[in-house]
């Protein structure tokens, strides 16, 4: 091709047409561009650059120079050529490769509810360390226990929230509209496929290690899990304020405190059951606060449940009501806990836990007293700081001897 020139036309909304002119390979090219408030002059060789903003513009050839009048105003234009005009594929299709792995995690990180997930694996690795007598006991085989416990944990955690994700696309569409299978991002087949891998996997991995507390831990979440949340006669629990939170309560409250001990003490470590103090501690506590997540969850939900016939304490209560019971149920919780800590005979112990007890306490009834309890947005944001102070008490109990 003899000549690389080009007139572009653009009015009121960006189109682009493009009509040769005249010019010699290897000529140079000036470029000028022109407005009220300033212009600018390019120069090159075999090269063509235009960057503005542009709603207006037309090309003039003056004695074999293109000259660009450009008028500067909404509407912009962003074109670069350095060879021949046209695209490159292989650059693209690697940016465009990458962009959709990136888009896929973040679709599937919000499928898997993160905050469930950091929840489920502090529990563990907490109640794991209560299990720990000396330093000698963080082992090669501690680790290894600890990590075949989280795996088939995590794992089950994902069938439970994608399946109760399954059956309430309806609800979630006008609680939870970012949600993958809400959002139409993820279809009910992918859906499907996704919860019966994870939970497959999860007795595949109870299975091999051959730890009843843990194959017990998995199994009985599974039934909670589906009864919770499946649409089938005598089931969705979910329905039922008083059921929905014993659910809850047991999962995250007995199971994960008792089970995944047994399974450190008795299986990774080979020591007779025992119920220590600390974890007699730890149950009751994580009973507390899982009836608060149960309460509380349902809170930004309202409208949604009660479009839908879900009766839940927000519904029937209302929601400031359902919120300073909550509040009231941590603040008595964190009296329990500091004085747990003063009757410790260790006083690093005593002292970790009585001061971060109170400063949770204290911090806890500040953020609550600002609250507005008319913005949906500020009661969601709320909730997942309740789960952080969920996250920061299983930093504590570990600390409790």
């Amino acid at each position: 091709m003899d000549s690389l020139l080009f007139s572009v036309s653009l009015r009121a909304s960006p189109s682009i047409s493009f009509a040769p002119l005249s010019a010699s390979r290897g000529s140079r090219i000036s470029l000028q561009y022109s407005n009220r408030e300033s212009s600018k002059v390019v120069r090159g060789s075999r090269g063509v650059a235009l960057q503005g903003c542009l709603l207006n513009h037309h090309i003039e050839s003056k004695f074999g120079k293109p000259v660009f009048f450009l008028s500067q105003k909404k509407s912009c234009i962003n074109a670069v050529s350095k060879h021949p005009l046209g695209s490159e594929p292989e650059a693209y299709g690697s940016k465009s490769a990458w962009t959709e792995i990136q888009t896929s995690l973040d679709v599937f990180y919000r499928f898997t509810r993160p905050h469930t997930i950091i929840g489920t694996a502090l529990s563990i690795i907490s109640v794991s360390l209560l299990a720990v007598e000396s330093m000698s006991d963080l082992s090669p085989v501690f680790f290894v226990g600890l990590l075949e416990a989280l795996v088939g944990a995590l794992f089950m955690n994902i069938y439970i929230v994608g399946l109760n994700q399954l059956f309430d696309i309806e609800i979630d569409r006008v609680n939870k509209p970012n949600l993958p299978l809400a959002s139409g991002e993820y279809s009910v087949r992918t859906g499907v496929a996704i919860v019966s891998t994870f939970a497959v996997l999860s007795f595949i991995i109870a299975w091999a290690v051959h730890s009843w507390p843990l194959f017990w831990a998995l199994f009985i979440s599974f039934v909670l899990g589906t009864a919770y949340s499946i649409n089938l006669p005598f089931l969705r629990w979910k329905r039922f304020a008083l059921v929905a939170a014993m659910c809850i309560l047991a999962v995250r409250a007995v199971i994960v405190q008792l089970a995944f001990f047994l399974h450190m003490q008795t299986f990774v470590f080979q020591r007779p059951a025992i119920f220590s103090k600390p974890l007699i501690f730890a149950t009751a506590f994580m009973s507390f606060f899982s009836v608060v997540i149960a309460l509380f969850k349902d809170i930004p939900d309202i409208d949604g449940d009660r479009l839908f016939g879900i009766q839940s304490f927000s519904v029937r209560l209302g929601q400031k009501r359902v919120f300073w019971t909550c509040i009231y149920l941590l603040e008595m919780a964190y009296c329990v806990a500091v004085m747990m800590g003063l009757s410790s005979s260790y006083f690093w112990s005593k002292v970790a836990t009585v001061s971060g007890h109170i400063i949770l306490a204290v911090i806890l009834g500040t953020c609550a007293q600002s609250i507005d309890l008319k913005s949906k947005a500020a009661i969601t944001s709320f909730y997942m700081f309740i789960w952080k102070l969920f996250y920061a008490e299983y930093l504590l109990i570990p600390l409790v001897r």
